[in-house]
């Protein structure tokens, strides 16, 4: 006695035409699909994964599903749906030999099913056979919309990438400009050292008081040195500038009022000036008081040019780690630092914004592409500027999670109203005026996040209150390998 192979059962070409998507078709096409397709029960769980390669197209005859997507290592309930005709699978697979090869979304039944199949191959000569000007129409279509997700995606960046220029350069102007100012004074307190330094060293004045100017000159930078990061009280400051302004009036020193204020913002007081005296004598006292003046003012200059060419490394600095110049796209990085050049980078459209920074010493580096995550980070925080219009708080976290990263971006604002958070991530959904917004910063930072990192991207808003939520795994390859689907 052999085997034999159980016939699929089939729908007749009158069963096909009770499903909304075959109603239209003709006698001939309903018997060619009539023969094509077959019945398949499901009585509980997964039909098909997302990832899997998408073999066949699944029309519900009875029963009910529901479509899943992969979110942060969880299946996320996408629709939940019993009505008759509606189907999912391998419905496109008539784009091309090469595109749309897994199935987009997991299906399961929740009780028991019928579906009508056909097979990828099938669906795809039926559909090129049948209606290939429609076919075209759709591929055109479908095509259009990915060249111009493309197009605009890239007039997205580079707009952003232009904002972000032109807030450089601004914060690069402006330690630029003082470093030029400081350098042209510096030029002439330097001349003016030099000729009262002729004048103290004409040979009325020994060796040994040139030693003890010396000596006191070394005191005044010392001293300027350890006042040049305290912050003064403005009161007591203006006492000690009064002090010296008197003894030194007292002694005939011409224009004390304008060698009063730098010898106190150095830190040096009457007693000092006695001693100066002693060093000096009467005679020599105001070429001294001014040799000293020009000391300090000459040390103070040189400070605010390191203070400048400082600021203008660490912005350079800055732009470099945001941009990922001559760097590996994909490579470890710790979110702090990218994190931290973004908001330097930003600093420009941060004017009169609190910016609070709560991060988590202990997050450990992940692999991730460094440049894409700091665009991320860039159009969350435009986007958090403009809600706040004008002022508010801005707060950014990071913290661990478990296997996960997580990067938090807060803002004040006035919330996203629910109907508007449900689209926010939605290609060219903007809430901004025509011209301000192509409403593809969010989908893009959520591709970013989603397709190439498999992590995940939420909003949580509530009036005076919105936090965008970064989840990213601390090791890729392990995530990848626990949910095969995340590699589609």
């Amino acid at each position: 006695m052999t085997d034999q192979a159980v016939e699929p059962r089939r729908l007749t070409p009158d069963e096909l035409r009770t499903l909304f998507l075959f109603e239209s078709l003709s006698d001939e096409q309903l018997q060619w699909l009539s023969e094509a397709g077959y019945v398949e029960s499901d009585h509980d769980g997964i039909v098909f994964n997302e990832g899997d390669e998408a073999t066949c197209c699944y029309v519900l005859l009875s029963g009910e599903i529901r479509l899943c997507k992969l979110s942060h290592g969880e299946l996320i309930e996408i629709n939940r749906t019993s009505q008759r005709g509606v189907y999912s699978g391998a419905f496109n697979a008539f784009f091309g030999a090469n595109d749309h090869k897994s199935y987009t979304a997991t299906m399961q039944v929740t009780q028991p099913s019928e579906f009508f199949v056909i097979g990828a191959d099938t669906m795809a000569t039926m559909m090129n056979t049948w209606f290939p000007m429609a076919v075209h129409l759709i591929e055109g279509f479908v095509m259009g919309m990915r060249r111009t997700n493309e197009t605009l995606g890239e007039r997205e960046r580079l707009l952003a990438l232009g904002s972000l220029s032109a807030g450089l350069t601004h914060e690069l102007n402006n330690p630029a400009a003082a470093a030029v100012r400081a350098a042209a004074t510096l030029r002439q307190r330097v001349s003016g050292m030099r000729s009262k330094l002729a004048m103290l060293a004409d040979g009325t004045l020994d060796a040994t008081k040139l030693h003890q100017i010396v000596a006191l000159q070394d005191d005044a930078v010392e001293r300027l040195d350890k006042n040049k990061d305290k912050d003064i009280p403005p009161m007591e400051l203006s006492d000690r500038e009064d002090a010296l302004t008197d003894w030194l009036e007292d002694h005939d020193v011409q224009a004390s009022w304008d060698i009063a204020p730098v010898l106190a913002a150095a830190g040096l007081d009457v007693p000092w000036m006695e001693e100066v005296e002693t060093a000096v004598g009467p005679k020599y006292l105001e070429g001294a008081v001014r040799w000293l003046m020009y000391t300090i003012d000459t040390e103070s200059l040189m400070n605010e040019i390191d203070d400048s060419v400082t600021r203008i490394s660490t912005l350079v600095g800055a732009a470099k780690q945001y941009s990922q110049i001559d760097r590996a796209p994909y490579q470890t990085v710790d979110l702090r630092e990218l994190l931290k050049s973004t908001l330097v980078m930003m600093s420009g459209k941060l004017q009169g914004y609190e910016v609070v920074k709560d991060f988590d010493p202990e997050l450990p580096q992940i692999p991730a592409y460094a440049a894409e995550l700091n665009q991320v980070w860039t159009n969350i925080i435009d986007n958090a500027v403009s809600a706040m219009g004008g002022s508010g708080t801005l707060t950014i976290r990071t913290r661990k999670d478990g296997a996960y990263a997580v990067v938090e971006i807060g803002d004040t604002g006035p919330g996203i109203p629910e109907e508007i958070r449900r689209r926010i991530f939605e290609p060219f959904f903007t809430t901004k005026p025509i011209g301000e917004g192509t409403g593809l910063g969010l989908d893009i930072s959520w591709r970013i996040v989603v397709k190439k990192h498999h992590g995940d991207l939420r909003v949580e808003s509530e009036p005076g209150r919105t936090v965008f939520k970064i989840v990213l795994p601390l090791d890729p390859e392990r995530e990848l390998e626990s949910d095969p689907a995340l590699l589609s």
